[in-house]
């Protein structure tokens, strides 16, 4: 089958999760929703279910919380991740946090009532969802483990080495509730590891 250039990237993720034939495929494409969206546009607010998950083919966004009116970021998802209020998608329950896009985004709308439709025509799709909860719950235990074990400093070290493009795409108060620090903190840590 060939493979729009729109659903490049989604094909080539999903493909190591799930090996789907080319009806599937093309299924899944077609429930597929194409969306452009501004920086700092709001896809899932607090209080309100989440029906929608999200591929970006394009872009940045994050999930954060709000706690006293402050804004604490859980997650930032660049290019070629998914990103949702996950719980709130799989449980129907008002959303405890938000997903806003930092730059324009170009992205791939997964609707959780076509993606049960599909499954309960093509059961591969079970594997698709099982694995992305996975990669989900993962997610969290790093983080968990991270706030847990590590100082700030090894939270830092760690994300740049894993997301080296974090510190030119994403504002410094956003990184700084990231690591579970104040940006004044996050300038020494910065000083400290800087050559």
């Amino acid at each position: 089958m060939k493979i729009p250039p729109l659903y490049a990237a989604l094909h080539a993720v999903v493909s190591r999760m799930v090996e789907l034939t080319d009806e599937e495929w093309q299924a899944f494409f077609d429930m597929l929703i194409y969306r452009e969206v501004p920086k700092k546009f709001r896809l899932t607010d607090v209080g309100e279910i989440a029906r929608e998950a999200y591929f970006i083919n394009k872009g940045l966004a994050r999930l954060y919380f709000l706690k006293e009116g402050e804004e604490i970021s859980a997650n930032f998802v660049f290019e070629n991740g998914f990103i949702a209020s996950l719980e709130s998608v799989l449980l129907k329950t008002k959303s405890r946090q938000a997903v806003e896009t930092i730059e324009e985004c170009e992205l791939l709308v997964i609707n959780k009532v076509k993606l049960d439709e599909l499954t309960a025509t093509y059961p591969s799709f079970n594997i698709f969802s099982k694995a992305l909860a996975e990669f989900a719950f993962i997610t969290l235990q790093r983080r968990a483990s991270s706030f847990i074990l590590d100082s700030p400093e090894e939270r830092y070290v760690n994300m740049l080495n894993e997301r080296p493009n974090m510190l030119e795409r994403v504002p410094q108060h956003m990184i700084a509730s990231y690591l579970g620090v104040t940006p004044v903190s996050l300038s020494r840590i910065r000083g400290r590891i800087s050559p």
